[in-house]
């Protein structure tokens, strides 16, 4: 992913005449990413995109660094975060770094505005809630489960369809990709891929907008929130085709991979992105060798930290883990099972389990957003503490 598309009409041949049945041009648009050597699509405008009447200073919205270096597991309860009605105003930032950011957002209304992250492919994780992200190329329906990857500089709105939404959200600041290993040098997905490109879901219903008038888009640039007052309707296209668009991927369409002995977390692999990957973690069978151990070994992450956000089931690995809590164990010491996990594993059969796990190679920051749902000692878990939120 992603891969070749199209939708409305196009001319034959790319940068020639294309007129509306009035004689006028549309106006062609190349949007993509890396320049011109990265995936782009070719936009089809009844107006040219550039008709801005008004521009209102930016603000700032960059997260507060709490803790800039760390070397202490953590744990915050997302859930724990207050829902806000606006989209923009209930995303909280809890960790950085120059790679990716990793929030949270729980907004009760959907977007009237218009949005655009100029800095940055966004993932966002649906916890609870459904509705669509409409675009210019078309709208994604989204669903509990769903990742949805929006390239940077994608104008969108967020229409939900209930006031309980919980998002987990992601920034990159490199494209959003599947693993390379998993696709030949086509692009197209192997059959040993734990998915394939019938399971993703791509921009669909494109419709038209001919509207002038005044159009709020706030768009987000290097921290700032500017908002950009257009003239014209941003959904004003009658076709498009390239590589360059968002999709959405549900996380109980991955395949999951097992063997006879314990797995290491890259067969949870979904994405990458510079510095960073993405794995999901889905109910599966255990191991089937007849001494093996289902729960994961100790292991000494030196060179990454380790982040798992929990979404439902029982987490075999961890004691006392709620739906939306995040943990953090940082790289240059060792993580492993709660007490008592490793001898509760074992006879198991299979586990229902889910779970995202994002691997950053560089060390993250803390937000003050963050510390306001750490749980108190997270790090003394393993010497059989009872925890309690902060």
């Amino acid at each position: 992913m992603p891969y070749y598309h199209r939708e409305g009409i196009i001319p034959q041949k790319r940068h020639t005449i294309f007129r509306k049945k009035d004689g006028t041009l549309y106006q062609e648009e190349l949007v993509g990413t890396q320049g011109f050597s990265g995936s782009a699509s070719l936009v089809y405008h009844l107006y040219p995109p550039t008709i801005i009447t008004h521009i209102e200073e930016g603000i700032s919205v960059e997260p507060k660094i709490a803790v800039k270096k760390n070397l202490k597991p953590r744990s915050y309860v997302t859930f724990n975060t207050p829902p806000e009605n606006d989209y923009l105003d209930s995303r909280k930032t809890l960790l950085i770094n120059s790679d990716l950011t990793i929030g949270v957002a729980a907004p009760r209304k959907s977007t009237e505005y218009f949005y655009k992250n100029a800095d940055a492919d966004e993932m966002i994780f649906i916890h609870e809630g459904n509705g669509s992200i409409k675009t210019m190329y078309g709208d994604i329906a989204f669903e509990y489960g769903d990742y949805v990857v929006i390239p940077r500089g994608t104008i969108y709105q967020v229409e939900f369809e209930t006031e309980k939404n919980r998002l987990l959200i992601v920034e990159s600041f490199s494209p959003i990709a599947t693993p390379k290993r998993y696709r030949n040098e086509y692009g197209q997905l192997l059959e040993h891929s734990p998915f394939c490109e019938r399971d993703f879901k791509i921009p669909e219903g494109l419709e038209t907008h001919d509207e002038t008038g005044e159009f709020l888009v706030q768009i987000k640039k290097q921290g700032m929130l500017y908002r950009y007052i257009y003239g014209t309707h941003p959904f004003d296209v009658v076709g498009w085709d390239g590589y360059h668009y968002p999709f959405a991927f549900s996380i109980h369409n991955f395949e999951p991979i097992t063997g006879r002995v314990h797995m290491p977390p890259p067969i949870h692999q979904t994405f990458e992105g510079n510095n960073f990957v993405v794995c999901s973690f889905v109910p599966r069978l255990y191991d089937y060798h007849p001494q093996a151990i289902p729960a994961p070994y100790h292991h000494s992450n030196i060179d990454s930290d380790e982040i798992l956000y929990y979404v439902d089931g029982d987490f075999m690995s961890r004691n006392n883990i709620k739906k939306g809590q995040i943990t953090l164990h940082p790289g240059g010491i060792p993580h492993g099972p709660h007490p008592g996990a490793i001898e509760r594993s074992i006879g198991k059969k299979e586990t229902n389990e889910l779970a995202v796990m994002i691997d950053p190679f560089r060390p993250m920051m803390i937000t003050e957003d963050a510390l306001k749902t750490e749980v108190n000692d997270y790090y003394m878990s393993w010497a059989g503490k009872t925890l309690i939120p902060s």
